[in-house]
């Protein structure tokens, strides 16, 4: 989000050529602050700015600018300025600005960065947005397991500018099979002359390339890594995956699961910058969709219409007991799919969750009905008309229950039953359960009151 605060300050500068003054707004504020003061600049304006910075530099500002920024001043600017800028960023940053690029770019860009370079990019580009290869990193630091302690750490000291991390270094033999990795730290304690394989730890969780990335980030959220090694068939080191890139995964499926639960489709842009007909059809659709399947709630109703006509209190209880089954389905669903989110349930496990639903359920029904039925029980009988009071009450208790314990079963299975087709669980949430249940809820209601009333 662009910061207006220094964007005066930041134009007069660049007007007025102060090179001290722009040089120390570059070099002194971290580059995250940088690119947030700087995001309402134009992109000539924005060039202007970086060119009071080295291509390091600059290539540390880049990946905090907005995906549309990147892409604009990308195509905004000189290939040879492009090609050095390339050149300077990680790997995994260089991945993501293409990944953002359409193809007649990123093939214009390719021949500018080296050929190794562009054999690895390709690699990268290949991997599905949720794969683990999408978000790793070949910037990672190895050693042999034959040289000292001392022997690594020059090396290191060599490796170290062009590498995303050297906390974690990962040890590897003349064919890169990954045998064990040391963190710096234990390099800094060990003995200089011990050797690398004596101090290594040879127990190493890795992930292949084509694992789910939330897996990834389940992974290192739960061993507490900074960085996870990513290896192929054959057990080779190809990349790492760093916890940065970890947090933007989460906030990404965090963000998307939410607007899934709100059915609405996923966006790529700010809320603000997104254009107005991108959210509208969004919304549109998926309420559209909803609004069609509540139309048989007034299906359901007319299929009463006799039963509403002899007893008109009944109406009154309709509302009371449908939102008592969307809120109860509604619940049952958001648990059910953030548990699912942090990997503590599968579609396999349906059959616990439904016994643990089920006496949730009825412990939850039960409380709602006896709220219910009191509450009808203290209905005057003017408003009754000519229902019994306490058989009315009856009614009530029984179909507030006996809703609350169906839609606690709707919303615990739906969640599972989308994951085990292929579909996000998250649109199995809160307007498709409730809509679901509405409409359920009133042939529930209206065939207790049946048995008891009629």
């Amino acid at each position: 989000m662009a910061n207006p605060l220094l964007l005066p300050e930041i134009r007069a500068m660049i007007a007025e050529g102060d090179e001290q003054e722009l040089s120390a707004f570059l070099n002194e504020l971290h580059p995250a602050s940088v690119a947030e003061f700087a995001e309402g600049l134009s992109v000539e304006e924005t060039w202007e700015l970086l060119s009071h910075a080295d291509v390091r530099r600059q290539a540390e500002v880049f990946p905090f600018f907005t995906p549309e920024k990147q892409v604009a001043l990308v195509e905004g600017i000189g290939r040879e300025r492009v090609s050095r800028l390339l050149e300077a960023m990680s790997h995994d940053d260089r991945v993501d600005l293409l990944k953002q690029c359409d193809e007649s770019t990123v093939e214009s860009l390719l021949p500018l960065v080296a050929k190794a370079d562009r054999e690895d990019i390709r690699r990268l580009l290949t991997y599905s947005e949720h794969q683990a290869g999408s978000v790793m990193t070949t910037d990672y630091a190895t050693l042999p397991p034959e040289i000292t302690v001392q022997e690594a750490l020059d090396r290191l000291r060599q490796q170290a500018p062009d590498k995303e991390t050297i906390y974690y270094v990962y040890v590897i033999d003349d064919e890169r099979h990954l045998i064990g990795f040391v963190s710096l730290r234990g390099l800094i304690l060990a003995k200089p002359t011990a050797l690398v394989r004596d101090v290594m730890q040879e127990e190493v969780v890795a992930v292949r390339a084509d694992q789910d990335k939330e897996h990834v980030a389940r992974l290192l959220a739960k061993f507490d890594f900074l960085a996870i090694p990513v290896v192929d068939e054959q057990n080779r080191i190809i990349g790492i995956v760093t916890h940065d890139d970890v947090l933007d995964v989460l906030e990404r499926e965090a963000t998307e699961d939410a607007l899934h639960m709100a059915g609405v489709g996923t966006l790529h842009e700010e809320y603000l910058k997104a254009p107005f007909s991108t959210i509208w059809r969004k919304r549109a659709i998926w309420l559209s969709c909803l609004f069609v399947a509540e139309l048989f709630t007034f299906t359901a109703l007319a299929q009463y219409e006799d039963a509403i006509a002899s007893i008109v209190a009944l109406s009154l209880f309709v509302p009371l007991c449908i939102s008592t089954g969307g809120n109860s389905g509604s619940q049952a669903a958001t648990l059910i799919t953030r548990a699912m989110a942090l990997g503590q349930i599968t579609p396999r496990m349906w059959w616990s969750v439904l016994r643990h639903e089920l006496v949730m359920g009825l412990m939850l029904g039960i409380t709602l009905g006896a709220i219910g039925f009191a509450r009808a029980a203290m209905t005057p009988h003017s408003v009754l008309g000519n229902a019994d009071r306490w058989m009315l009450a009856v009614v009530i208790g029984q179909s507030v229950a006996a809703i609350c314990l169906w839609g606690t079963l709707v919303g615990s299975m739906l969640p599972l039953a989308f994951k085990k087709l292929g579909f996000d669980p998250g649109y199995a949430s809160s307007p498709f359960v409730a809509t679901f249940v509405d409409v359920t809820g009133i042939v529930i209601y209206f065939s207790i009151a049946k048995i008891w009333l009629l």
